[in-house]
């Protein structure tokens, strides 16, 4: 049985899907509805699997944790905070949940992986992809808090795989999704400054390798980037994105002081909407390094794992996807 934490979410979705078919048990961890609230399938567990179990949990108090981990010899930790109105739900959101998941699972015969982020390590050095042992530099307070959750869930159980996943695009995502949206209409926002490269990975390629992660003996206390083997720059994204819409979008250039004011004001809006964005200060920060690259060697010598589905090929599909379900016109 594999518990599967954050399966509602966009990649756990995928790697639900991909468990099912597989013929795997699973079960995936949910919200615990409030007190009076109606009976029934959210919107978000409707779109579950057919066959996937839930069981309802409270991060904050660790309620029903205990239960979901009966009868359970893997759990893959997907659940976690990727946008907030402030840093202290980055840190509750990551790195107090791991720790209460990792604190139950000391002690027990279960292989523990935990998904992290290429943002818990920093930016890398132009021409130079990180690798797993690098002394970390995060620059945001996401990256901060997901390599709090790394630390925390190695002091609970050292023996945990930690995987690190870049960019992640697919069918389904919102975030990326921002970037193609803007294509589709004929517009390119860039930060001005030189050309910035960055790894990155479909998403169904990463349910492989989480998969591949959760069943490799060797992987026990072990961290890897999984991504795919060939960098992109932000350019290029855009212009195979462009071709695959038939578009020719227009480069608008933006000041870095322009840029933090745009985060600055958004930021003021989802505080007053109570809604956080994808545009903060922050991410201004990590999208003006140079470079966002990793190294993916130790996974495929580990592992036995190469994320094999090629930038235009990935897009394709994802951009397919994103027209049939009505997100973006082209």
């Amino acid at each position: 049985m594999v518990l599967v934490t954050g399966g509602t979410g966009f990649i756990g979705g995928h790697l639900l899907r991909k468990l099912c078919r597989r013929g795997v048990r699973v079960r995936c961890l949910t919200r615990a509805q409030p007190a009076g609230a109606p009976r029934g399938k959210t919107s978000r567990t409707a779109d579950l699997p057919a066959g996937v179990e839930t069981a309802p949990a409270d991060w904050s108090t660790g309620q029903g944790i205990e239960a979901a981990l009966a009868g359970v010899d893997t759990v893959i930790h997907l659940a976690g905070v990727t946008k907030a109105l402030g840093r202290s739900e980055y840190y509750t959101g990551n790195a107090r949940a791991t720790e209460t998941l990792a604190r139950l699972l000391a002690g027990r015969a279960v292989r523990f992986v935990h998904v992290s982020s290429l943002a818990a390590m920093g930016p890398s050095a132009e021409g130079a992809p990180l690798e797993e042992d690098a002394t970390p530099h995060p620059v945001s307070d996401y990256g901060k808090s997901k390599l709090e959750a790394e630390l925390r869930a190695a002091h609970w159980r050292p023996d945990a795989v930690i995987v690190r996943p870049p960019v992640v695009y697919g069918p389904g995502d919102t975030d990326v999704f921002q970037i193609f949206k803007s294509i589709a209409a004929g517009v390119v926002l860039e930060i001005s400054g030189p050309e910035r490269w960055f790894s990155a990975i479909y998403v169904e390629d990463l349910a492989e390798g989480l998969i591949a992660a959760a069943e490799a003996p060797q992987a026990e206390g072990r961290a890897y980037f999984l991504a795919h083997p060939k960098l992109v720059s932000w350019s290029e994204l855009a212009a195979v994105a462009g071709r695959i819409m038939g578009r020719r979008p227009r480069v608008v250039r933006i000041p870095p002081a322009l840029a933090y004011a745009a985060a600055w004001c958004a930021e003021r809006w989802s505080r007053f909407t109570r809604r956080p964005g994808i545009l903060s200060r922050d991410k201004v920060a990590e999208a003006r390094c140079a470079a966002w690259t990793c190294d993916t060697r130790r996974a495929a010598r580990e592992l036995g794992f190469e994320a094999s589905t090629a930038l235009e090929t990935g897009l394709a599909l994802t951009l397919a996807w994103y027209k049939e379900a009505g997100w973006i016109r082209y």
